[in-house]
Order: C-alpha cells, then sequence, then structure tokens
C-alpha cells in the first residue's frame, strides 16, 4: 500500500469524523430526522448520514488522485476513477430522494405501529439507479471473462456491458437497503466488507478498485463513530444505497465478482427472508422491560430476527453478532477463493 493512499484513507475518515457532528446539526436543524424506534421515549434522531461520508470519501479521493498527478504523472487510470465515483453520486442522490420523503407530511404505519415515511416506492428505486450503471458501462470497464460460483471462468462477451454492470449496480445497491434497522448494521456491516473487498483486490493487483473500496471503508467507519449504538445519525438510504453501489463498482473494477459474490452471503439470505413476507416485513424488534429485543412476527423475516430468535439480546449485541458473522464470512471466503485451502471454482 502506498503512502499516498495511507494519507488518502486517513484524510477520508478525518473528513467524515468532522463533517458528521456538523451535518446532524444541520439535519436536526431542518427537521430531517427519525425516530429511533427500539429505544426507550423513540427518540427523534437525524436521518440520512450518506453526504457526511460521501464527503470523506470524495475529499479523499480527490487528494489521492491530485497526488498521484502531481508526484508521479500518472492519469491513465483517472477515468475507472471518475467513472466510479459518477456511479456512487447517482445512486446516493436517488437514495437523497428516497430520504427527502422524510419531509412529507403525510405519514402511514406498519404492522407494528411504526410511522413510516412515504418515499420512493418499491418499484421506482431499482428503475432509478439504473442509470448509476452507464458510467461504468460507457469504459467498458471489467473483464467480460468472470469467474462464477461453482461453474469456473466464463466469458460472457458483450452481455457483461450491457447486462451483468447494470444488474450488479441495480441489485447490490438495493441488496445493501434491506438488512439493517439497528444502529450501526449498516454502517458496520458495509465497513466490514468493502475492507475486505479492497485488501482482496490488492492481493490480486487491482489497485484502483482496492483505493475506491478502502477509502469508502475509512469514511464508514468515521461515521460509525456517530452511527454506532446509541446513534445519534441514522445512515437512510443515502447511504445504504451507496455501499452497494461501491460494492458493485469495486467488484467489477477489481474482476473479483466471485469473492464480492461469496461476501454478500447475508444480504442473499436477508433476500429470501424478506422475500418470504412479500418484502412488507420490517428488520426492526420489539424493546423488552430488561432492555432486549424480540423479535415481533412468528416467522423469521430477516437476519435480525434470526438473531433476536436466538436468544435475548440487546440491540448493540444484534448488530456485533450481525458484523462478527460478516467479518468471519470475509476471512473464511478469502482464503477458500484465493485457494490457500480449497480453491472454490
Amino acid at each position: 500500500m502506498s503512502a499516498i493512499l495511507i494519507v488518502a484513507l486517513f484524510i477520508a475518515m478525518l473528513s467524515a469524523l468532522y463533517l458528521t457532528p456538523k451535518f446532524i446539526r444541520f439535519l436536526e436543524a431542518l427537521g430531517i430526522t427519525g425516530i429511533d424506534v427500539q429505544k426507550r421515549g423513540r427518540p427523534q434522531i437525524a436521518e440520512m448520514g450518506g453526504p457526511a461520508v460521501l464527503g470523506g470519501f470524495l475529499l479523499g479521493g480527490f487528494f489521492y488522485i491530485g497526488a498521484k498527478v502531481f508526484f508521479y504523472g500518472e492519469s491513465a487510470e483517472l477515468i475507472e476513477i471518475f467513472a466510479a465515483t459518477s456511479t456512487i453520486l447517482i445512486v446516493a442522490l436517488i437514495g437523497i430522494l428516497d430520504d427527502i420523503g422524510s419531509l412529507s407530511s403525510f405519514r402511514t404505519r406498519d404492522s407494528l405501529g411504526n410511522v413510516k415515511r412515504i418515499g420512493l416506492s418499491q418499484w421506482q428505486k431499482p428503475l432509478l439507479t439504473l442509470p448509476a450503471a452507464i458510467p461504468l458501462m460507457a469504459i467498458m470497464a471489467g473483464n467480460s471473462t468472470i469467474s462464477i460460483p461453482l461453474i469456473g471462468p466464463t466469458n460472457v462477451g458483450i452481455l457483461y456491458p450491457l447486462v451483468l454492470i447494470p444488474l450488479g449496480v441495480v441489485g447490490a445497491a438495493n441488496a445493501t437497503n434491506m438488512l439493517g434497522g439497528m444502529n450501526g448494521l449498516e454502517a458496520g456491516l458495509g465497513a466490514v466488507l468493502l475492507t475486505a473487498l479492497g485488501l482482496y483486490a490488492g492481493s490480486t493487483g487491482s489497485l484502483i478498485a482496492m483505493t475506491i473500496a478502502l477509502l469508502y471503508a475509512a469514511a464508514l467507519l468515521a461515521f460509525l463513530r456517530y452511527n454506532w449504538y446509541p446513534a445519534r445519525i441514522m445512515p437512510g438510504d443515502s447511504l445504504t444505497y451507496s455501499i452497494g453501489a461501491v460494492v458493485a463498482t469495486v467488484a467489477i473494477l477489481g474482476n473479483i465478482e466471485k469473492y464480492a459474490l461469496y461476501c454478500f452471503l447475508p444480504w442473499f439470505i436477508e433476500l429470501i427472508l424478506k422475500a418470504r413476507s412479500r418484502f412488507k416485513a420490517q428488520s426492526f424488534g420489539i424493546l423488552q422491560a430488561d432492555g432486549t429485543l424480540s423479535a415481533p412476527y412468528e416467522h423469521r423475516y430477516s437476519l435480525t430476527h434470526v438473531v433476536m430468535k436466538l436468544g435475548r439480546f440487546t440491540e448493540k449485541e444484534v448488530t456485533a453478532i450481525l458484523v462478527l458473522s460478516e467479518v468471519i464470512i470475509c476471512c473464511i471466503m478469502f482464503v477458500l477463493v484465493s485457494g490457500w485451502i480449497l480453491p472454490l471454482s
């Protein structure tokens, strides 16, 4: 890892650490807040943390680009970095539009009686995130020969930029929005996943993918200072969508789709569980007198419900269990996919 990248990571982390509390006050002043439904008293806290993380990511990225050009005159990789940044920003904008639905005067309630904001509908979200794939499609990012789990290397030709890139961006952006609802969960899982993808990309020589993943992970770690239990700010769709966009972008640019798919296992499971409820169930739990959470449904419609049914856990513990599970998954898959023990074709 170069000295320039190390400095850029510190800039991304420190910038997000500086911007987040200021953004919290800004959101509170504007009334962009949400109800933390799993706390006593159901406090109102700032909602829409994506711009603060994006700020850290962009400042770190701009330093990295400027330093590489100034000291080494390297500009060949800039087109890929700018295309990736464009994709991430477009997805973040869609998330911001969805978050702004929190300003609506209209309210509905879910089956648990929790207030639900009016935002983008389920069909609008994937449709609107589709154009975010265009920058990556335009530069023909990635390699059409991909390693498919259980199949092996396969050349999909023109289908890669025309079908797989849009599918990857839309799918990842919307998937990372499903598993959440706990303080620190979305950002914690995202930080683990992107750190793992960055390190794996670096081990394969994909330095651009490594840089993008680690820069965003650094900003997420800083954001967790204010999003971890008890949170002062919620991520909102602007952040959850962005995490998915970064995951897809890194997997495409680094040609590490196989590793990314394996590490994405919790979100695949979440998709199956949410589908059982026809995507109507919430991931929240019901706060008990002793501070633990109980699953709100008889059936398990989220990984959070799976953990709640394993024992009596607080919100912080549910988050920690799921984040630790992702750490274990990423480490195991790193070893297996790298072929250190048993190659996964």
